[in-house]
């Protein structure tokens, strides 16, 4: 096998975290609202913590950060084109959630929706957060995971294999 070649390539984005997900949070005023975010991943097992990047500026960042919980939801490719619309239409310009016709449901622990459409949500209350840059990273204690049962083992576990990410 030959070797190629290497040149600079950006540094924006050269790890590209997946899966992508959207992030759903609940202001303390009762306000709901869904974020697309491009970062999220696992930050510890034991206890089961996620974290999420969100930029200040976005309009879910002050309902995360009063609030101290978020819902991560993964997606798969059937919800690609809301997916679509609600990362790139902000709730300031309106009710993306309304127009978008976003199924939302309870939560068990954390304040905040679940999306009943995606394959698994997980609830998360915020543990820690720090500033790196453009996102402020907010460490998230896994409370509570939803998951299809069609993608549950007898155990409990989720066969990741079974969803189609996007």
């Amino acid at each position: 096998m030959a070797l190629s070649e290497k040149g600079q390539a950006n540094m924006k984005s050269c790890l590209q975290p997946l899966p992508k997900v959207l992030v759903s949070c609940r202001g303390l005023n009762g306000e709901d609202n869904v974020l697309a975010v491009g970062y999220c991943g696992n930050c510890s097992y034991a206890p089961p913590m996620v974290m999420v990047g969100i930029v200040p500026t976005r309009y879910s960042y002050n309902m995360i950060k009063e609030s101290g919980c978020f819902v991560v939801n993964l997606v798969d490719k059937s919800y690609c084109a809301k997916f679509d619309y609600l990362g790139s239409h902000s709730k300031r310009d309106g009710d993306k959630i309304a127009a978008a016709e976003i199924l939302l449901g309870e939560s068990k622990i954390v304040k905040a929706p679940i999306l009943r459409e995606c394959p698994v949500n997980i609830e998360c209350t915020v543990v820690d957060s720090i500033l790196t840059g453009s996102h402020e990273m907010f460490i998230g204690k896994v409370e509570y995971v939803h998951a299809n049962s069609d993608i549950l083992d007898k155990d409990g576990n989720i066969d990741y294999a079974k969803i189609d990410f996007l």
